[in-house]
């Protein structure tokens, strides 16, 4: 059940998830609906953050050797999507302090900085990860 494969198959389901509800809360604020915003906001903050501790727990208690059929190929995409998922993860939880206390001097730049640490997260997540076994 928590094969290789399987893991990365709902890693890309749930990072595309998250991504829906991002652009829902982009839409959001774009119209003027700050309330809205805030709250797709934190419940795409909730959703993420169960998602990484959940998978998180798999690769790391249920299944450690989880990866070790990768191919030095597979363990590059990997890798790299590493260096934007972990940039998106530490930056998820100060955007949500900077959006809640209404700093709209942090808010903003960091908001694009996710923007583009996400998009990477998204791209090399869903269209990199290997989701088949060797």
């Amino acid at each position: 059940m928590f094969t290789a494969p399987n893991v990365i198959l709902g890693l890309k389901i749930a990072v595309s998830a998250v991504t829906v509800l991002l652009i829902a809360a982009i839409i959001a604020i774009a119209m003027g609906r700050k309330r809205l915003h805030g709250r797709i906001n934190i419940a795409y903050f909730v959703l993420t953050m169960t998602a990484v501790l959940f998978f998180e727990i798999i690769i790391r208690v249920i299944n450690p050797n989880l990866t070790n059929d990768f191919t030095p190929d597979q363990r590059r995409a990997l890798n790299i999507h590493l260096g934007f998922a972990i940039p998106s993860a530490i930056l998820m939880p100060i955007m949500l302090f900077s959006g809640l206390t209404h700093n709209r001097r942090l808010h903003l730049p960091l908001a694009v900085l996710f923007l583009i640490v996400w998009l990477g997260t998204f791209i090399t997540g869903v269209f990199t990860l290997p989701h088949t076994a060797n």
